[in-house]
Parts: structure tokens; sequence; C-alpha cells
């Protein structure tokens, strides 16, 4: 007789993005989402360690056909690993432990998804893909600058993120709407491509100016403030005036139709400070960017 470790005929659900079954392997999935429960230089309210697993409950009720794509996302397969342990030596030591992680999974050819987490662990995720794609560019989508040299004495602080990764590759920001007055001195003198929110043009046009500063490959970054929050007030450092649903989706569609994502996260959902609307938002944004990011496999 043969024997199995559960009864075939009674359902079942796991912790796993979008409830994929435990018996999906790597092998067979071309996605790799990797949740990062790390929030140690948050500033104002903490909380982003939760978010990697709000979002992964939150997905199980995602619907896995796109309407806007016209197609079922998930057969591209979604692997979902298990949690990367915080490391108590500080973010630079949380920085390199995402980077292997992700190094790992790219060298396997899979695209990777970190889900934050801080925005710090974006640092361990683009320096990752530079090794296998060095004319990389990332789009920074953030309601702040993030571009001071040092914050609260770190360097790798959450508000130091974009100024770390403008010394390893080109970046463009959208859906600012805070920043020092030394960051503005610095996007002045350095030439950074800086994209404000709200903006004086209509989405496609801003799309189009955001494009041509992109290279062909681009890493995705996006920190859940970005969004206003009316519809995503569960983050650490709210900011007003922020984009639509629309907007972001639009810009991101853009983004993917002509130019090659090959890597992204969506980071900062802090669950508790907000309805658990907002996690299902961060869940369906997830969904949407790998749904983009696969559109010409």
């Amino acid at each position: 007789m043969r024997s199995s470790d559960w009864p075939e005929d009674v359902p079942r659900t796991w912790e796993t993005f979008l409830d994929t079954p435990a018996s999906r392997t790597l092998q067979d999935s071309g996605v790799v989402v990797v949740p990062v429960p790390y929030d140690s230089t948050t500033s104002f309210q903490p909380g982003a360690r939760h978010g990697p697993r709000a979002t992964i409950t939150a997905s199980k009720q995602l619907e896995e056909w796109d309407i806007e794509l016209e197609r079922d996302v998930s057969t591209v397969g979604i692997y979902t690993t298990q949690e990367i342990e915080p490391h108590s030596g500080g973010p630079e030591a949380m920085i390199e432990r995402v980077r292997r992680v992700a190094s790992h999974f790219i060298a396997q050819d899979k695209l990777v998804a970190l889900l934050g987490g801080e925005h710090t662990i974006t640092v361990g995720g683009v320096t990752a893909a530079l090794e296998r794609h060095p004319d990389l560019t990332v789009l920074y989508l953030d309601a702040h600058a993030d571009l001071r040299n040092e914050y609260m004495g770190s360097r790798w602080s959450h508000a130091c993120v974009a100024r770390r990764l403008h010394e390893r590759a080109p970046i463009v920001q959208v859906g600012i709407r805070s920043m020092s007055e030394t960051e503005g001195r610095f996007i002045s003198t350095k030439g950074v491509p800086v994209f404000t929110w709200p903006p004086s043009v209509g989405i496609d046009e801003l799309a189009a100016d955001v494009i041509e500063r992109l290279g062909t490959k681009v890493y995705v970054s996006v920190d859940l403030d970005v969004l206003d929050p009316s519809i995503m007030s569960a983050v650490g450092t709210p900011e007003p005036g922020g984009m639509t649903w629309s907007e972001a989706t639009k810009l991101l569609h853009l983004v993917s139709e002509s130019r090659r994502i090959v890597g992204f996260d969506v980071v900062e959902l802090s669950p508790n400070e907000g309805p658990v609307a907002c996690a299902f938002t961060a869940a369906k944004l997830l969904y949407k960017l790998i749904g983009y990011a696969t559109s010409k496999l």
C-alpha cells in the first residue's frame, strides 16, 4: 500500500506566496520570492519586520489570473524561500547576507524578488544583480530621497539607501516628495534624475521621461510609502501626496514593455500601522511586478 503524508482529498495551505504548494520546486520555478524580516535602522515607526509574513498571508487571497495582462502569472513558477534570519551584527552585515542569498539564486538563472523588511535590504539585492548585470540601472520608487551620506550615525541607515546605490549604479528616483537641504544639493551637484510628486505632466509623458533615463536592464525597488497614505498607511514613514495605484502600476508596466526588469523588491510594509487592505495591496503589487517582469518570457 502506498502511503502519503496527507490525505489526497483534504485541501491544505502553505506559508508561501500565492499559497504555492510545498511540492513546488526551485527547479521548475522562474521566480524566487525571498522574505527578509528586518527593520533594525527604522527611525520612526518600527514593524517592517512583520511585513513579509503579512504580505505572504494576504497573497493567499489573490487570483492567479491578471486581468490587465490577460494571463495566469503564476504559470512562470513562483518559489518562496524560507525567511533570511536578521543579522545582529548590524545593517552592513545584513546587506551582505541578503547579497549572498540573492546571488545564490541569480546564479541559477532565477528572477529574484526580495520582500522586506526595511529598505536597507535593497543594497544587497542590487549588489547581487550587478554581479550578473554590470550595466544595471536602478528604478527607485519612494516618498523620500534616501540620499543622506549618514543618518543617526550610520552610513547604512534606511535613509541612506539611495546614496549607497548611487555609488554602485545609475539610479532614477520617482515619487519623491520629501528630502533634506543636503540631499537637494547632492541631487543638483551629481545630476541624479529625480521625479518629484505629484508630477506636472500625465503619467504617460512622465513614464517616457523616466524610461529615457534607464538602461536596458533595470532593478526596480518599491518602498510602499511611495503610494499615498489613503491607500497605504501601513508604513514606517508615511508622506502625504503620493502615487495612486493606477499611477504606480502604469509606470511599472510601461517600463517593463521597453526595458528588461532583472530583479526587484517591495519593502517597508509595517502591517500594524494600517488596515489589512495594505498587506493585500503589497501582495498584489509584488504579483504585478512578477507579471510585468516575466511578460516577455
